[in-house]
């Protein structure tokens, strides 16, 4: 019973709703990265888990019955999303450290008021 309530889809589906906390909720510039970082591994997560099986085999070897290896297609799906999400991450956080040092601050109203943006 509580093998089916704690799932990897019904994980990844609290992850990806506790990164849109964090980016809803929050002012904070990085908590925000922060939280689209935390969705995108619960994207990852719940992918990678559908349809998942015990009794299949990686695809690597001679021999194997293709009925019971795993899609590769997927996986490497998944390893792009995953390099992608690291650096499009650093870019953030590197451009959220030169903002923190131009205008001094981490949240996203006072950098607008300080820009001129906000009434």
């Amino acid at each position: 019973m509580i093998s089916k309530i704690i799932s990897p889809e019904n994980v990844s589906i609290v992850l990806f709703f506790i990164g849109v906390y964090g980016v809803t909720a929050r002012r904070n510039i990085f908590k925000t990265i922060m939280g689209l970082s935390i969705m995108q591994a619960a994207l990852i997560l719940f992918f990678l888990s559908m349809h998942a099986e015990n009794a299949i085999s990686a695809p690597i070897g001679i021999g194997l019955d293709a009925t019971q290896i795993a899609d590769p297609v997927p996986q490497a799906l998944m390893i792009t999303a995953i390099v992608v999400g690291i650096s499009t991450t650093a870019v953030s956080l590197t451009m959220f450290v030169t903002l923190y040092h131009k205008y001094g601050t981490t949240n996203w109203n006072k950098v607008k008021k300080k820009r001129g943006e906000m009434d």
